[in-house]
C-alpha cells in the first residue's frame, strides 16, 4: 500500500510551508507529495497569506526534492487551456527528472472562478473529455511530427506538440464518484482511477464500475491503479487523537466514520479495508500542515506496518 500525502493549500499555506511539508514527506519515506489546484479557502478558514498556484508550486518543488513524487489531486480543468497546460506538466516533469503525475478534473467550485475572473462554463464535463484527448494526444505524438484536433470546444492545428514528459507520457489521475461518465473517461484515458473521501462500500462499488468500463474498452481492469483520498488525524493515544481533530476543526467521531482516524492500529485496520476492495494507494489528507509530529508518527507507525 503506497501512502501519499495530499495536501489542500488554499486552506492557509505558502510555498515555504509546503516546501517544508513536502521534503519532511520526502526523508520520512512516503511515496509522493500532492496538493489541490484551488485559488479560494473554503469554510472558516481565512486563506492566509492567500492562495497558491499548483504547477508553480510543483515547478519550485520539482528542484528542491529528490526522490518523491509530485502531482496534483485534481488540476481543475477549467483553469488551463489544454495546449498550455501540457506544456506545463511537461515542463514540470522535466525539471523533476520524469517524477510527476496528472490529476485532471472537470473543476466545480464557481465561487473561486467569480472572485478570479475565471470563466464557469456549463459544459465542464465535455471540456474535460477534450482536454485529455488533447493533452495525451500532444505527449503522445512522435517528435518532428504535428498534432491537430478539431473538437466542439478546442481546436488545435498543426501543434509541434512539444515538450514531451521525461518518460513521454505523465501518469494520468482521472476520479469522482460518477456513476457512467466518469468510469469511461477513465478506462479511456487514466493510469489510475482515485475516488476521493468515500466509504469502503461506495469505492468498491465504483471501483467495480472503473473495471468494468476498462474491461469494455479492451484494456485490462488491473491495467489501472485504484486509489482513495482520506482525510487523516492519528495520535498515541486518545488525547492526541482529539487535539489533533480539533486544530482542524473536525469531531473525532465524524473522522473514524469518513476518514482515517483513531490510534496507528486503528488506522492500519481501515486501511487494510481498503487494500482488500482493491485499493493499493492512499492519498492522506493533511490539514494541519504546521504538525510535522503527526507525518512521523505515520511513518513510524502507520507506514511501517504496510510496507
Amino acid at each position: 500500500m503506497d501512502l501519499r500525502i495530499f495536501t489542500e493549500p488554499q486552506q492557509g499555506a505558502s510555498y515555504d510551508t509546503l516546501l517544508t511539508v513536502a521534503k519532511a514527506a520526502e526523508d520520512l519515506g512516503f511515496d509522493a507529495f500532492f496538493r489541490s489546484d484551488h485559488y479560494l479557502a473554503m469554510g472558516s478558514a481565512d486563506g492566509l497569506p492567500g492562495p497558491t498556484d499548483a504547477w508553480i508550486t510543483l515547478a519550485g518543488l520539482a528542484r528542491e526534492t529528490k526522490r518523491i513524487r509530485l502531482g496534483t489531486l485534481m488540476t481543475a480543468g477549467t483553469f488551463r487551456l489544454p495546449g498550455v497546460l501540457a506544456i506545463q506538466v511537461a515542463q514540470v516533469d522535466q525539471m523533476s527528472g520524469g517524477r510527476v503525475e496528472l490529476g485532471l478534473g472537470a473543476g466545480w467550485f464557481e465561487e473561486e472562478h467569480r472572485a478570479y475572473g475565471i470563466p464557469f462554463p456549463k459544459e465542464k464535463f465535455a471540456r474535460l473529455e477534450e482536454q485529455l484527448a488533447i493533452v495525451t494526444g500532444m505527449w503522445g505524438t512522435e517528435t518532428g511530427k504535428t498534432f491537430s484536433y478539431e473538437g466542439r470546444h478546442y481546436q488545435l492545428a498543426d501543434s509541434p506538440a512539444l515538450p514531451k514528459p521525461v518518460r513521454g507520457k505523465v501518469p494520468v489521475l482521472i476520479g469522482g464518484h460518477g456513476a457512467s461518465r466518469t468510469p469511461r473517461l477513465a478506462a479511456q484515458y487514466a493510469d489510475e482511477f482515485n475516488i476521493p473521501f468515500a466509504s469502503i462500500e461506495d469505492s468498491e462499488r465504483q471501483f467495480g464500475r472503473v473495471r468494468a468500463a476498462a474491461e469494455a474498452a479492451g484494456r485490462g481492469a488491473d491495467d489501472l491503479v485504484y486509489s482513495n483520498a482520506l482525510v487523516v488525524c492519528v495520535g498515541k493515544d486518545d488525547a492526541e487523537v482529539a487535539r489533533r481533530a480539533a486544530a482542524i476543526g473536525r469531531e473525532v467521531e465524524e473522522l473514524k466514520a469518513n476518514g482515517l482516524a483513531g490510534s496507528p492500529d486503528e488506522v492500519v485496520d481501515k486501511i487494510g479495508r481498503y487494500g482488500a476492495i482493491g485499493a493499493s494507494r492512499i492519498y492522506l489528507q493533511v490539514l494541519d500542515l504546521d504538525d510535522l509530529e503527526h507525518l512521523e508518527l505515520i511513518s513510524a507507525q502507520v507506514q511501517s506496518q504496510l510496507s
